[in-house]
């Protein structure tokens, strides 16, 4: 089996239509997802991101990858084989975030919008998601279509605050 390249490995993600590039560990891909351990900013992992191949310009791996890497690895925040999830399409994705983390953000086009919430129903065309506000309210259910879907993150300080106060709220009632 062919080893694939830049697993284990931090890189930068640039897009034909986004200005800032996505940084962070590769864990896994296949042809349509790449799955990253996220480096937001500096020397900080935060959480998990799902990126979709369509509109990706390509990786890179140059002086400042290499030297984020290094911090990283001295902090020892590297990733292990117990970071990697299925990959196999949209659905099964997000079937596991919903059934593993429970809550997961989807960003569209824009990277100043996204949509955090759970899978409540997948087709090839829709995407039904439960909608989880930015006060940890559940508030109703949103609709995409499934091609819109660019980029996932689960597994961040944000989103898991948010879930520690939508708990909390539903044991106060």
């Amino acid at each position: 089996m062919k080893k694939k390249k830049h697993i284990g490995q931090l890189v930068s993600v640039k897009f034909t239509d986004r200005k800032t590039p996505i940084y962070g560990y590769v864990l896994d891909y296949n042809d349509d997802w790449t799955l990253m351990k996220y480096n937001p900013v500096d020397y900080i992992i935060d959480g998990y991101i799902i990126i979709r191949h369509k509109n990706t310009e390509g990786f890179r791996r140059d002086t400042d990858e290499k030297w984020r890497e290094k911090v990283i690895n001295l902090k020892g925040l590297q990733p292990t084989e117990k970071d990697i999830i299925p990959l196999t399409d949209l659905e099964t994705i997000l079937k596991y975030l919903t059934d593993n983390f429970g809550v997961f953000q989807v960003y569209t086009k824009s990277e100043t919008a996204c949509y955090l919430g759970r899978l409540k129903s997948i087709d090839k065309k829709e995407l039904v998601m439960d909608d989880l506000n930015p006060k940890g309210k559940w508030e109703g259910q949103m609709k995409f279509r499934t091609g819109d879907i660019r980029v996932i993150e689960f597994d961040t300080d944000y989103i898991n605050s948010l879930k520690l106060v939508s708990t909390t709220k539903k044991t106060k009632k």
